[in-house]
């Protein structure tokens, strides 16, 4: 239980690091909660403050996803082992796609999981994840809607963990895969619904977009 413990409260923490917030205030300024989208994910850090800070902001929402699922497989649990192993790193990464989205530095109100979860998946399943970045590149690529390419590259991910997690549908990785799925098809939700009403603006390398 101690490991499972761990594992929880290492995830979360690395989670909950607002870096989208933080950088806009200490080299800008400025609070993306009060710009854009009003929230705090690199999409809008990079339409708000632009592409240096909002590519760092999506370089360290990746780390710290990734992190804390790297630091758990090194884990000293010699008990742990097959799926009770997998059950600890799906633990570390649920926690800290939890800590980004319900981050307790900034009122429990942080982004939509996107970057993070890349961060989860690069760590747990990096085939899935390379099926994942490409399905979300081509969608945006084609339709220039980072939500669209976020919504399909999660589902994408998801069922390729099906026939790539240790043992299947079975496994507690393709339940996250699933779980971590949902979550961002449903912080999503608002930009599906724009996207059907023909609302939903698209991305530029210059700024805008929108997720």
């Amino acid at each position: 239980m101690a490991a499972f413990a761990i594992a929880l409260g290492m995830g979360y923490l690395s989670g909950s690091l607002p870096w989208g917030l933080w950088l806009g205030r200490w080299f800008r300024g400025i609070d993306v909660r009060q710009h854009g989208s009003k929230n705090l994910g690199a999409t809008n850090v990079y339409r708000v403050l632009g592409p240096r800070l909002g590519l760092a902001t999506l370089a360290l929402d990746i780390l710290k996803g990734a992190f804390p699922v790297w630091m758990t497989s090194a884990l000293p649990a010699p008990e742990l082992a097959g799926r009770a192993r997998e059950l600890l790193l799906a633990a570390a990464a649920a926690a800290a796609v939890a800590g980004h989205v319900w981050t307790c530095f900034a009122g429990f109100r942080g982004g939509k999981g996107v970057a993070t979860t890349v961060g989860v998946l690069l760590a747990l399943a990096p085939v899935a994840f390379g099926i994942f970045v490409a399905v979300f590149l081509a969608t945006v690529a084609i339709t220039r809607y980072v939500s669209l390419g976020s919504t399909l590259g999660a589902l994408a991910f998801s069922i390729s963990l099906a026939w790539l997690a240790p043992s299947g549908p079975r496994s507690p990785l393709f339940w996250l895969g699933l779980g971590l799925g949902l979550v961002v098809i449903v912080r999503h939700r608002e930009n599906l619904r724009r996207l059907l009403r023909g609302e939903e603006r698209r991305f530029s390398w210059k700024g805008g977009g929108g997720s």
